[in-house]
């Protein structure tokens, strides 16, 4: 959901921008947002199948005045192919969280059980330690980690939302 909720706060909104594949463009795309004040929550950025462009997702906090001004900003860009927003009820969004714990034998059962509800995979395991590799949506994966935080979380690399709209429409 975009803009402001029944309390008046603002809310995450998805952003994608489709660029000419440039050196320096992913620079000028973020500048724009720190010079406006703007905090960028979430960026992945990735070549497409075309490797002349570029594929932007960008999550920013705020309100539908803000969501505007940035789309207006970014599409004045040069290399802007094209910018958009993507409401949530028609995107299929994804994150990625490595997490490395430091088991015992008393946490290594708990860990995994927990790990295995969530849908999450031990991608690697030592004597001491584990690495559970969780893909899913924000909200998902946000709850694992308050699950987990009881546990002795020695390291977290989180990935920043990707997001695709779910029916055919091309992004021009």
């Amino acid at each position: 959901m975009k803009g402001r909720d029944e309390m008046g706060k603002t809310e995450n909104n998805i952003v994608t921008v489709l660029v000419e594949n440039n050196a320096g463009v992913l620079a000028r795309v973020v500048s724009l947002f720190g010079r406006r004040g703007y905090n960028i929550e979430s960026l992945t950025v990735a070549t497409t199948k075309d490797k002349r462009t570029s594929y932007i997702t960008i999550v920013v906090n705020g309100d539908k005045d803000i969501l505007d001004q940035i789309i207006k900003q970014v599409s004045r860009l040069e290399e802007t192919i094209s910018v958009r927003p993507l409401e949530e009820s028609r995107a299929l969004s994804r994150e990625l969280l490595l997490i490395k714990f430091a088991i015992n034998d008393k946490t290594l059962t708990s860990i995994h059980e927990i790990s295995s509800i969530y849908g999450a995979t031990i991608v690697d395991l030592a004597p001491d330690t584990m690495i559970v590799e969780l893909t899913s949506n924000t909200s998902k994966i946000d709850a694992f980690l308050s699950i987990m935080k009881k546990y002795d979380i020695i390291e977290i690399c989180r990935t920043g939302v990707t997001a695709l709209e779910r029916d055919s429409q091309k992004l021009k």
